[in-house]
Order: C-alpha cells, then structure tokens, then sequence
C-alpha cells in the first residue's frame, strides 16, 4: 500500500535519505524545511508525490493538516529535524540551552501534537522519533543535546501507552554516529572555557562513522512491519549500550540495601 510520511528536515541528511527512499518506491512525503528551494529537486523528480513545506513554528497544526488533506491520509510522521550542541556543562548559556530544547524537544512535541488528531480519526498511524543513541546514554561535551534527546525518549515512552488504543505506534529510533551534517553545518559551539581543555582532550573520541544512504531500506521497513519495536538502534551502537545498562543494573543492585532502607 502506499504510504504518506510527513518528514521534517530533509534539506540533506537522514531525512533526505528517507524522503527519496519513501518517493523512490511510490509513497507520498510531505517535507519539510527550514529553505524550501533546498527541496526542489525532489519536486522535479516526484512532481505531486511531494509536498514541499516550510514548517512555521506557530502553526504546524496547519502543515500537518495541509499534508493530510493533499494525500488524503498521514500514515507516517517522522521527527527528524535537530541540531547538536557542544560545549561542557559549564560552558552552556541560557540561551544556548533553550534554544537546543526548543528545536529538537518542544519541536518533536509540537508537531507529535499536531499530528496526533490527524492519526486518531484515522484509527491507525505510525510516529518515529528520531532520538540518538545519546537519547539513552552520554558522552561528555554535549550535555544539552543529550537533555534534549533523553528529554525525547522520556515523552515518547509515555506517549507509547497514551495512543496505543487508537491503533497509533510510537519508534524512538536511536541513531549511532553517521556520516551526516550533525558535526558540520549542524553542530554549534559554546565558547570554550579553557579550564576544560585537559578534560576535552582526555575524552575525544574517534567515531566510526555510518553510512546514511544505508539507512533507507531500514527505515522503510520500520513504516511497514507489523510488529514495530518500541526503540531501534542505526548502526553498531548495541554492544557499548549494552555494556553501559549492564554497569547501571550492578549499581542499582549494589546500593538496593540502602533503597529500600530509605523506604520505612
């Protein structure tokens, strides 16, 4: 059957990838970005199986319906659009923080929101938050972007229970590192504090990068199984997850004593 996606961010990255691979095998997207001239070429290929959009951050309501309404149904909202921030816990500023909250937290809300009526009248409808494998760990030097991203999972696990009855299903997919424009054009940077350059350089990691073209087959069978997990990993991120969980499981063991003495 076709389907129709409403994506957001797919100017370049894994949303380009997906858009192209949802249009090339017939399905209809609704894309979204934030210069919609970075869409055109989509537009020449696919004609009205793409509707470019740029998303207004006061109405997405109206994006959303506009995508139902042009393809008579939305079967799959993909939030995608984020950016990362570097910087030490320390370094962050107000503004900074907010701002990395508001496009990869408030905007994954917002929009869930929007499309959440949409997928209640129609009985059926899938919703994939693209979190990060730093949506359910960490690394140091990107404290606000984990916040955002766990920030993500948290609301999405709730979520999950909330719509499961009106035959909607919720993905939090969890990306390793890939070759994409997150430490490029989006990434940005708080002024470095040089108290912390020792502890920068005793943690820079050296990242086996993905390659996102290979995400699309992928993702397509996310959109179509009937049995869709609750969280997906991209890439080769499950081994040192699982390591990490394993670590956190013998702390909570270790300290249980002292838990359940705190009970009463």
């Amino acid at each position: 059957m076709t389907k129709s996606w409403f994506i957001t961010g797919t100017s370049k990255g894994f949303g380009r990838e997906w858009a192209e691979a949802a249009l090339a095998r017939g399905d209809r997207v609704a894309a979204t970005a934030r210069d919609v001239e970075s869409l055109r070429p989509l537009v020449d290929r696919y004609g009205d199986a793409v509707l470019p959009l740029r998303l207004d951050v006061t109405d997405r309501a109206a994006a959303v319906e506009r995508a139902a309404a042009a393809f008579g149904t939305l079967d799959v909202l993909v939030n995608n659009a984020g950016y990362g921030h570097f910087g030490m816990v320390e370094e962050l500023t107000e503004e900074e923080v907010r701002a990395e909250l508001e496009t990869n937290f408030f905007g994954t809300l917002w929009l869930t929101q929007a499309a959440l009526p949409v997928m209640r009248r129609q009985g059926r409808g899938r919703i994939i938050q693209v979190t990060s494998e730093g949506g359910v760990r960490a690394f140091p030097g990107i404290g606000a972007y984990h916040a955002s991203k766990w920030a993500v999972e948290g609301l999405s696990e709730s979520l999950r229970q909330e719509v499961a009855a009106f035959g909607i299903d919720v993905i939090c997919l969890e990306p390793g590192p890939y070759r994409t424009d997150f430490g490029g054009g989006s990434v940005r940077q708080s002024a470095p504090d040089p108290a912390y350059d020792t502890v920068r350089e005793a943690t820079r990691i050296e990242w086996d990068l993905g390659d996102p073209r290979a995400t699309r087959a992928p993702m397509l069978e996310l959109a179509d199984t009937d049995d869709p997990p609750h969280r997906m990993f991209f890439g080769k991120s499950f081994a040192a997850v699982e390591a990490e969980y394993r670590a956190r499981l013998d702390g909570w063991r270790k300290w249980e004593p002292l838990a359940l003495a705190a009970f009463g």
